[in-house]
């Protein structure tokens, strides 16, 4: 399978230094392998995201999955970032142009201006819904300001940025809901640098708690920025390791920007 010859960088994305962020894994692969490879390669390494980059006859575009420890997924920010900060760092690209990964969500580009990478990914808006019955009750009375669906999250907007952290998550709860993972988010405190925080919880998909979530951004950056009446946010995500997403929504598309930062290079064996 070349697996003797495959990089593999870990990478904190959403974060300017190491250990904080979303960790990533970025493999490049230079041959075919199985799902179930990619699977097992994913679940060893037990983070929120493995990606797995494939070269086209385009120097400029790469096939791109992701699985989390349990499962493939058609979506993932933190670990897009992640893949093109690890094609500029390991030279692959130098960062002058746009690079395009070909995806199970069409086209993702990512353009480099300076330190930030910046992610041109589908909106997701959110249609509004009735709070899902299994998580009745997870929060006091008059908390939940409104709620909603996407394909993907079960979206809560919360009273209070300090309801959003204090949250202490039923992962039972939020996994018998009808949905892959739930959003949790709510107008920041005036003064933190942000507009909005988030929380994202996704026990559905192996991850109990996300550290930084892009995708997440294609829905509630939309939300806010029609909430808010801005046109472009800065969004703090109170995980334990903490995360800081640029967001600017354009129409149909949302444009997600972040740091990057390389924690260990190495070769798959």
């Amino acid at each position: 399978m070349g697996t003797m010859s495959t990089p593999i960088t870990w990478v904190d994305a959403f974060s300017d230094a190491p250990f904080a962020g979303n960790p990533a894994a970025v493999c490049l692969l230079h041959g075919d392998v199985s799902d179930a490879y990619m699977q097992s390669v994913a679940f060893e390494l037990g983070i929120a995201e493995t990606a797995f980059l494939t070269p086209t006859d385009d120097p400029a575009a790469f096939g791109l999955r992701w699985f989390t420890p349990a499962t493939e997924v058609d979506l993932c920010g933190h670990a897009t970032l992640a893949s093109a900060h690890a094609l500029r760092q390991g030279g692959t690209v130098d960062g002058s142009s746009a690079v395009t990964f070909r995806t199970r969500s069409g086209e993702l580009i990512a353009t480099f201006e300076d330190d930030l990478i910046v992610l041109d990914f589908p909106a997701d808006p959110v249609t509004p819904a009735p709070l899902p019955s299994a998580l009745a009750g997870q929060w006091s009375p008059g908390s939940v300001v409104t709620s909603g669906r996407t394909e993907f999250f079960t979206f809560v907007v919360l009273n209070s940025a300090e309801t959003v952290r204090d949250y202490p998550p039923d992962l039972a709860a939020i996994a018998a809901a009808p949905s892959r993972a739930l959003l949790l988010t709510a107008a920041a405190v005036p003064g933190t640098g942000a507009d909005f925080v988030l929380r994202v919880f996704g026990p559905n998909v192996g991850i109990d708690e996300d550290p930084a979530t892009g995708s997440a951004q294609c829905t509630a950056g939309p939300y806010w920025a029609e909430a808010l009446g801005l046109s472009e946010l800065t969004a703090h995500q109170l995980s334990t390791r903490g995360a800081v997403l640029h967001v600017r929504p354009d129409g149909s598309r949302v444009h997600i920007a972040g740091h990057a930062a390389t924690v260990l290079t190495g070769h798959l064996c």
